[in-house]
C-alpha cells in the first residue's frame, strides 16, 4: 500500500488531507511539526509528503530539502493564497507540485496519483544507481562487469531500495513490499536474501552497497 506522510501544524487541516488520502486507499501518517515528521522518516518508510510551508521551528521550506536530500521523496507544497511567492521557492527546494489553499480534495488526488505514477513507473523501466542498471522488465542487473542473474525475490530486493537510495528500509516494510503483507516467514528469511544479495554486488558492482541501519533495516547507497 501506498504510504503518504501529512505534514501541517493545523490539526483541521492535517486530519481533513488524512481523511481524504485514506478513502481514496493510502495509508496516512499524520506530523504536527517539521521536527515530528523527520522523527517519523527516520523509522517509517513513505512514498510522498504533503507538507505545509508555514510551519514554526523547520517550515516546509526546509523539511522539503531535508526530505528530498536524505529519503528522496516527492513532496507537495501546501501554500496560503496570499503566498503565491512561495511556489518558487518550493520548487527550489526541490517540491514536485504545489497547491495553494484552500483546495478541493479531488485536485489533491489527481495531484499525487499523476506525483506517483511518474515516480513508480518510469518510461523506460529502468532503474540506475552507480554502476548499476537495473532493467524491471528483462530483471537483468547490468554494471560494466556485464549482466547479473539473480533470483526473482533477490531482485525485487534490489529493485526496491535501488528505487530510493540512501532511504532506509525496515524489515517490515521490506516484508510488505517483496513478500507480501500475508508473508508467514520471519526476519531470518530477509537476513539471508540481504546476505546473498549483499555478496553479489560486492563482486559485480563494488561501488553500490547494501548498508545495514542497527535497530531499523537497511538502505542502499553508493560508495565513491
Amino acid at each position: 500500500m501506498i504510504r503518504i506522510l501529512a505534514v501541517d501544524d493545523d490539526i483541521h487541516m492535517v486530519n481533513f488531507i488524512a481523511a481524504e488520502l485514506r478513502q481514496a486507499g493510502y495509508e496516512v501518517t499524520e506530523a504536527l511539526s517539521g521536527e515530528q515528521a523527520l522523527e517519523i522518516l527516520e523509522s517509517e518508510t513513505m512514498d510522498l509528503a504533503v507538507v505545509d510551508v508555514m510551519m514554526p521551528g523547520i517550515d516546509g521550506f526546509e523539511l522539503t530539502r531535508i526530505v528530498r536530500g536524505d529519503y528522496d521523496l516527492p513532496v507537495i507544497l501546501l501554500t496560503a493564497r496570499h503566498h503565491i511567492e512561495d511556489k518558487e521557492r518550493g520548487f527550489l527546494a526541490g517540491s514536485d507540485d504545489y497547491l495553494v489553499k484552500p483546495f478541493e480534495a479531488k485536485e489533491l488526488l489527481y495531484r499525487v496519483k499523476a506525483i506517483l505514477r511518474r515516480y513508480n513507473h518510469p518510461e523506460d523501466d529502468l532503474i540506475v544507481i552507480g554502476s548499476l542498471r537495473i532493467d524491471l522488465k528483462s530483471y537483468e542487473v547490468k554494471s560494466p562487469n556485464g549482466i547479473l542473474f539473480i533470483p526473482l525475490k533477490e531482485f525485487e530486493l534490489l529493485a526496491l531500495m535501488a528505487s530510493k537510495p540512501r532511504q532506509v528500509w525496515s524489515r517490515d516494510s521490506i516484508i510488505e513490499n517483496v513478500w507480501g503483507i500475508d508473508f508467514q516467514g520471519d526476519e531470518q528469511t530477509i537476513n539471508v536474501h540481504v546476505k546473498r544479495l549483499r555478496q553479489r554486488l560486492e563482486r559485480f558492482s563494488p561501488d553500490v552497497k547494501i548498508v545495514t541501519v542497527r535497530g531499523v533495516g537497511y538502505k542502499l547507497e553508493v560508495v565513491t
